[in-house]
């Protein structure tokens, strides 16, 4: 029997982005729910699971959602306080946090698998994304919808759960070309998707995956750093030259 209400109540909202190319992989499939799921895009987005040291990362990424875009993501108007005590209570060993982030380090695309806390439901993860308005339109959010898909697969989810309010029609459409079945409740939407096991080319893909965006966000990092010097040069040389014009008048 499917719950009418989330085990974890997480209303979602979500964008449907794609990142421009960084590489042609030639990847399996993140998961075999049904043929629009299965289908690759032409480019791996790095997708970087986040850990407690980015708690406040991830808080910055929160707090800077649209007002819109924060009442679908959690379901109600939430303000500022009740963001931080959702960052604040997050759980990173028990659940998984995974992030997109551009050339500056900024977490642009944020999305939580939560796993059930009820043995009863011990099978059970339900997904939540946020992305931030000035990313949209990249696919972001089916792409994180994806990566959570095959690494609940490969950690023995077998119900994967979306609970949405009814005007998240994006967060919905995502669910509803991923094979889940949507039911209404005023409202308030649940959507789920009964997983396969997990495969040894859904552990080796995930792990490529993995590993793909830590090199990346450690590139990004130390082209960060690399601007931030040369910045840093300027600014010296910038010093340097009006001493001088002054010495000379």
């Amino acid at each position: 029997m499917v719950p009418t209400q989330s085990f974890l109540k997480a209303s979602l909202q979500a964008g449907r982005e794609l990142l421009r190319p960084l590489t042609q992989p030639d990847a399996a499939p993140a998961s075999n729910v049904s043929a629009e799921a299965s289908r690759q895009p032409l480019v791996m987005v790095p997708i970087r699971s986040i850990g407690p040291s980015e708690r406040d990362r991830v808080a910055t990424h929160l707090l800077a959602l649209q007002p819109q875009d924060r009442y679908l993501r959690f379901g109600y108007a939430a303000t500022d306080e009740h963001v931080r005590r959702y960052v604040t209570g997050l759980d990173f060993e028990r659940d998984e946090i995974f992030g997109i982030y551009n050339r500056r380090l900024e977490l642009i695309a944020m999305a939580h698998l939560a796993f059930s806390v009820d043995p009863r439901c011990a099978s059970c993860a339900e997904f939540g994304v946020s992305v931030l308005a000035h990313a949209r339109g990249r696919g972001y959010g089916a792409r994180l919808f994806d990566r959570a898909v095959m690494h609940a697969r490969n950690q023995g989810v077998t119900m994967f759960f979306i609970h949405a309010l009814t005007e998240n029609t994006t967060m919905l459409k995502i669910a509803r070309k991923a094979g889940a079945t949507v039911e209404r409740d005023g409202s308030e939407s649940e959507a789920y998707l009964t997983l396969p096991a997990a495969t040894l080319d859904t552990r080796m893909t995930e792990l490529v995956e993995h590993q793909f965006a830590e090199v990346n966000y450690t590139l990004k990092a130390q082209a960060k750093a690399f601007r931030e010097f040369l910045a840093g040069v300027q600014e010296v040389r910038q010093g340097v030259r009006e001493a001088r014009h002054k010495a000379g008048g």
